[in-house]
Parts: C-alpha cells; structure tokens; sequence
C-alpha cells in the first residue's frame, strides 16, 4: 500500500542540503520499526534520533497532505506525528507554561485540595483550560474561595504535590547548553514558579502573585493578571530584550490561555493538552515527556543532558 506521497524524501543525513523544506517528526514506542516508512518513496534510512522510538523524515512537497496521511496511519497507534520546518530547527528561546505542562499538577487546584475545595475549584479550572470561561474570571472566582487558607498550605502544596514532568530538566539543560533563553511563564504564582524554575533550571520566571495579610491569604490576586494575552506580551518582551528573531522561539502549553503565544511562536507546541488548544496549534504532543520537544529540534538522545 502506499500511504504517503512525497515529492522527494530524505535520510537525516542529507537534511542540510538547502533545497529541503520540512521534516517529518514520529516519536513513540518503537516508532521506527512499526511505521512503514518503506513505503515512502525515494527514501534512504529515517534519522534516529532516539533508538527505535523518535527519527525524522526530511521531505519536500506539500506539508499538509504528508501529515495528514501519516496521522491517518497512526490512528490509536500512540505515536506523535508532526510536520516541522527544516529552517531554524533549534531554538533560541523557550517560553513554557507551568502548570500540567513542566509539572504535573494545576497548583491552585492542589490548594484549594488543602482547603477541601478541590471539586469545586477544579471544575472551574477544567473550564478555563478548555476556553469555556474567561482565564481571569475564573481565576478570582477560586482565589476568592481560597480566602483565610493558612499561608503554610503554599510550602505544603509544594513539597507533597508539586513534581516536575519527566523530561522537564532535561529540556531545559539541553537548551540552555545550546545558547537559549529559557522562560517560565505561567497563569499560576510566583510562589510556584520561582521554585519550578530554580528546580528545572529556568533563567526566568513570570506568574501571578497571591496577596496574603501575614497569616493567611487574603483571597485577592494581584492585579493585572497574567493571562492569555500577558502570556503572548510575555514572549514579545523576550524576543524584544534578547534581539531574538521571531522563528527562533519555542512556545509550550496545554490551555487556552496558552494558545495565543503558541501561535505566535516560531515553534508552538500544544502540550498534552485540551482539545481547543491541540486542534488549532501547528505541532502536538500528547504521549510523549519532554524530551519530545528535543527531538521535535533534531536534537539525538547523546546531545541530551539528564541533569
């Protein structure tokens, strides 16, 4: 059968000749030996980048109609599948929401946990993430409920709920060895992200501050609030300051309130993430860890750094 038509693909090795445009991008369990890669024309060996489970395709033709007929094959496979341009691979600046994207939690969530309000307030972030409700609106609407919550519950949520995704060091080291900028920015607060980004190695962080009186929260955050469109003038700030272009950026989330500087970037990458941020973003990741957006760069698994 014959599954993909590209007008001339390519093996990792010859991907520098400038003639070639984009790169197809397939990383999962054993990727490399359960896709039909033979079925491509005029193809040597795909590029591993990670032992059977990621390698890249470079091709040129028509982007959309490779993609769609490899994501086609993949159905309920588990693999990511995605089409990225060959020019301006490895980024320059890495801007990453924080919460379900480098951790694994929403911290306001494991708060209000604290608080024994989970269910209440964990519905409502399910909707802001989901683009049903306005970022802002909902995020005074669970910081009001929060109110009289001993401030000792932010060092709790910490140390007992907040862990890195895997990957997230990793991500962060390699790119930082690389010559980029790296960025935390984030819906959630200060308290979180300054210690997220000290733990994963960040150079930066942004996010919300929680108001407190001494004792306990006040049940008020600063405002303005960071949000969907603090978030985009977040990334143009950084690519401004550090005279970085434009394609050379990375953007990552899983939210709504993500997705407009996940447009804007060079390279957007919906994040495990809900389903109006995925459908509408250019490159998705939703089995992978980390370590995906590495190899959605071309970066090999011996230029890794697990720190």
């Amino acid at each position: 059968m014959t599954f993909i038509i590209i007008n001339s693909a390519i093996s990792g090795a010859e991907m520098a000749d400038e003639d070639q445009h984009f790169v197809l991008s397939v990383i999962g369990p054993n990727a490399a030996g359960a896709f039909p890669t033979t079925y491509l024309p005029n193809i040597d060996r795909p590029a591993l980048l990670s032992g059977p489970d990621a390698f890249e395709i470079g091709f040129r033709g028509d982007p959309g109609r490779t993609l769609a007929a490899a994501r086609d094959f993949n159905e309920n496979r588990g693999f990511d599948i995605n089409v990225i341009p060959f020019e301006n691979r490895r980024k320059k600046l890495l801007v990453a929401d924080m919460d379900s994207t480098i951790i694994g939690c929403e911290c306001l969530d494991e708060l209000a946990d604290m608080a024994g309000l989970k269910p209440q307030i964990a519905a409502i972030t399910e909707r802001a993430m989901r683009g049903e409700i306005e970022f802002e609106v909902a995020l005074r609407e669970r910081v009001s409920m929060l109110k009289g919550l001993p401030i000792e519950a932010l060092e709790r949520t910490y140390k007992e709920r907040v862990k890195l995704n895997p990957g997230a060091r990793a991500l962060v080291a390699t790119m930082k060895k690389h010559g980029a900028r790296t960025c935390l920015v984030s819906g959630g607060f200060t308290y979180f992200t300054e210690r997220v980004a000290r733990e994963a190695g960040f150079d930066d962080h942004q996010a919300n501050v929680l108001l407190d009186d001494g004792k306990c929260l006040t049940g008020e955050v600063r405002e303005p609030i960071l949000g969907r469109a603090a978030k985009l003038s977040a990334l143009k700030t950084e690519i401004e300051t550090h005279g970085i272009a434009r394609e050379d950026t990375l953007a990552v989330g899983d939210g709504a309130n993500d997705l407009a500087m996940i447009q804007y970037a060079g390279l957007g990458v919906a994040y495990h993430a809900k389903p109006i941020v995925s459908d509408a973003a250019a490159v998705a990741i939703a089995h992978g860890d980390l370590r995906a957006l590495l190899y959605l760069q071309g970066y090999r698994d011996e230029e890794i750094i697990e720190s």
